[in-house]
């Protein structure tokens, strides 16, 4: 087919001709009304059309609801939608469909609404006309050119004039396909959204950024942890050959599985929106349990902790659980079951902590940090505070430091 016909197969075109035409049932409604117009003459008519502006002019000003209505018109009629035979989906309308907010949104509903009135008069003359015309060409009426009420003089009635029934025909279709595109468009400029409506979208979008980023920074670090364990625990068992450490083994790949499992799931049940409350996220009192786990993969882990960790606010300290396990899959991953200490200070309104490990002979440190070390600054930036990482004195070292107010 070609492209200049696509638009007449698509519903979209016809639904903004109806739209279009209802925006004349005011100034028809008013031509009922009004006596003394049984035979208007084209005075009659443009006073018709310009009798209504300040009435629809003043109710977009009076009434902020209005603009809803408007946009959600606009919405169905003018864009392509489930009701479109367009491929490709839905069409971006970017148009609003909040009350007015303010005297500027409320001057532009005015506005659109006296262009829609304005263009419905104008679509209802056109397809008044043109249908006329191609009634006529047709021979159904019998009344001479200058008694037919149409604009444009008719030739005497004779059976060829039906081969020119296509002309008019064309030119509405046409002039459907035109018009409804522009307004389709004035719609986007006159009912789009505010400044202050497209921040508030923008600032959605960034939360919305924002909380994907922490949920694959949590699938990231619980599952990577996991799995860590689960691998170095299973290398360790089948180098030992023992029962009783295949056993421990076993116990802390369990623990540690299921673990993941708990954090998996509360993060699919915000993925889905479940009207049920998610799991309670971990927190640095629950770093005992990362701790145990790594002891069960081979590594000596000494801990000092200092300071009340129970006063350390809520996002504090589940960012600095999940920094605290990063940095152990880190040491079971790159270095496997070697010696770690684990300092973590509460005070001075700063939550300090560090992770030192000694570095596997013959496997000097490059010094570039994965995805997880770069997840660990990125989360210290966002809460305020600092994170270094890297070799240092033969060990490697990740310090954090997070304010607590």
């Amino acid at each position: 087919m070609p492209r200049f016909l696509r638009p007449l197969t698509q519903a979209v075109t016809y639904t903004r001709w109806l739209h279009l035409l209802i925006g004349s049932a005011i100034a028809l409604i008013g031509a009922f009304v009004t006596p003394g117009l049984s035979s208007p003459s084209t005075g009659d008519w443009v006073l018709i059309a310009l009798q209504p502006i300040p009435l629809v002019a003043a109710a977009p000003l009076l009434l902020p609801s209005l603009r809803r209505a408007e946009g959600l018109q606009a919405r169905l009629m003018l864009f392509a939608g489930q009701h479109a035979r367009v491929p490709g989906g839905q069409e971006d309308h970017g148009i609003s469909v909040a009350p007015s907010a303010s005297w500027r949104d409320r001057s532009r509903t005015a506005l659109w609404a006296v262009l829609r009135l304005e263009a419905g008069c104008a679509a209802m003359l056109v397809t008044v006309q043109l249908l006329g015309i191609a009634l006529a060409l047709l021979g159904s009426t019998s009344e001479p050119g200058d008694a037919s009420g149409l604009f444009v003089p008719l030739p005497d009635q004779n059976p060829l004039n039906a081969l020119f029934v296509p002309i008019p025909v064309a030119a509405l279709l046409a002039v459907m396909v035109v018009a409804g595109r522009l307004m389709a468009s004035a719609a986007r400029h006159l009912l789009g959204p505010s400044p202050k409506e497209r921040l508030a979208a923008l600032e959605e979008r960034t939360e919305q950024l924002l909380e994907r980023n922490r949920i694959a920074r949590e699938l990231h670090d619980s599952i990577g942890h996991a799995l860590t364990v689960a691998v170095v625990q299973a290398g360790a068992a089948r180098a030992a050959a023992d029962p009783e450490f295949t056993d421990r083994a076993l116990d802390a790949i369990e623990e540690t599985g299921r673990a993941a499992l708990e954090d998996l799931e509360r993060v699919l049940r915000v993925l889905r929106e479940d009207e049920r409350p998610a799991s309670r996220r971990p927190t640095l009192a629950d770093a005992d349990r990362l701790l145990e786990s790594a002891r069960a993969s081979g590594a000596k882990v000494e801990t000092e902790v200092t300071g009340p960790l129970e006063s350390v606010p809520g996002p504090v300290s589940r960012e600095g659980y999940r920094m605290l396990q990063e940095s152990l899959t880190n040491v079971l991953r790159h270095s496997g079951p070697v010696p770690v200490r684990v300092r973590i200070a509460v005070g001075d309104g700063v939550l300090g902590m560090e992770v030192l490990n000694t570095l596997p002979e013959g496997r000097p440190p490059t010094g570039r940090g994965g995805s997880g070390l770069r997840g660990i600054r990125e989360r210290a930036t966002l809460l305020g505070g600092r994170a270094t990482t890297g070799p240092r004195e033969g060990e490697w070292q990740v310090h954090v430091e997070l304010p607590l107010r």
